[in-house]
């Protein structure tokens, strides 16, 4: 689908279970490449598609919904409605001690298959998966059994399987965080994490895996300091990182910041929409669903330019490309292995 030249360069959350005309009249005026929907937007399947639904007509245009669904502690959409999972890094353990890796592999395709289908059975049609970062010992709790290893080739073979699950499917994936969070030692929504590694290691493990992802067409920024890289400030809103992004690691698709409303940045959110948009970031992500910031967000942003515009349609356009998947026959395969 080609989008229009007035489509917004942002993605946004709502405030609760159903839009209110103060929103409605907003995202008409913003036209958001798309939204992004959390634990407040969520009650069930039919509620979800209304919303789904009213969020499109709203922006007037076929616009991307966008959730969090990992599986384990992040899993927006739970039981009694929808499938509950395992941490990522555990299934991966459980099913690499009883089966081996390449089961394990297998395991983590079916399991984004099962996630994907559910999630368009709603009108949701964006993962923010796969989590593609290295783990090391001082990864921060709140990422560390997100992911799915240490090593940088299993890492990125997980990660193909997790975004191909969806893409087969007819969902898109988005490959975070760029060009990688593994080695944060602090929660990046409270603080902003600095990491001391040396070139050469980040180059070697965390910037290996996203360079093996590459082709991938949505990926979602870091709000992380690389010391030895000469930064002073977060990846998302530093130029010299957007372009290492999109030149040493080849990232060419749509870049959307991690959620600028996360305190690991300064300034209003504005203020962080300008900074990212003027480093090289295509999309702001913002979640919180604060109207206020919403506003203060599409002001500064602005409108999508051409090469975000064209990465987002072709990103899009994969869309149309799934095959229906089969959750029962998944699920008893998937069984087998877990």
């Amino acid at each position: 689908m080609a989008l229009s030249h007035d489509t917004g360069a942002y993605i946004f959350g709502c405030e609760g279970l159903t839009l209110t005309q103060s929103e409605a009249a907003f995202f008409k005026e913003a036209r958001p490449v798309g939204f992004i929907l959390f634990a407040r937007n969520l009650d069930n399947p039919d509620q979800i598609r209304r919303l789904t639904s009213d969020l499109r007509d709203a922006a007037g245009h076929d616009a991307m919904v966008l959730i969090d669904q990992e599986g384990g502690r992040v899993e927006r959409m739970a039981a009694p409605h929808w499938s509950s999972w395992l941490p990522p890094l555990d299934q991966i353990a459980l099913v690499t001690a009883k089966q081996g890796r390449e089961m394990a592999v297998r395991s983590m395709y079916l399991r984004y298959q099962v996630i994907a289908a559910e999630l368009l059975a709603s009108g949701i049609d964006v993962n923010c998966v796969p989590c593609s970062d290295v783990i090391r010992d001082e990864t921060h709790a709140v990422l560390r059994n997100r992911c799915y290893g240490e090593a940088v080739d299993l890492v990125a073979e997980v990660s193909r399987a997790v975004a191909k699950a969806n893409l087969d499917a007819g969902a898109l994936p988005v490959m975070k965080h760029m060009p990688g969070h593994g080695r944060a030692t602090l929660d990046s929504h409270l603080k902003l994490p600095h990491v001391a590694a040396s070139s050469d290691d980040l180059q070697n493990v965390d910037f290996a895996v996203f360079k093996a992802l590459s082709d991938l067409p949505l990926g979602m920024s870091a709000h992380i300091v690389y010391e030895a890289l000469g930064q002073t400030g977060p990846a998302t809103t530093s130029a010299e990182m957007i372009r290492l992004i999109r030149e040493d690691i080849g990232f060419q698709g749509l870049l959307m910041t991690d959620d600028l409303s996360m305190e690991a940045l300064s300034g209003t959110p504005g203020e962080r929409s300008a900074a990212s948009i003027q480093a090289g970031c295509d999309v702001i992500l913002h979640c919180n669903g604060e109207l206020s910031e919403m506003e203060d967000v599409a002001a500064s942003a602005g409108r999508m330019n051409d090469r975000a515009r064209n990465a987002a349609s072709a990103a899009m356009d994969l869309r149309r490309n799934g095959v229906p998947v089969d959750i029962s026959q998944t699920m008893a395969e998937l069984n087998t292995l877990i």
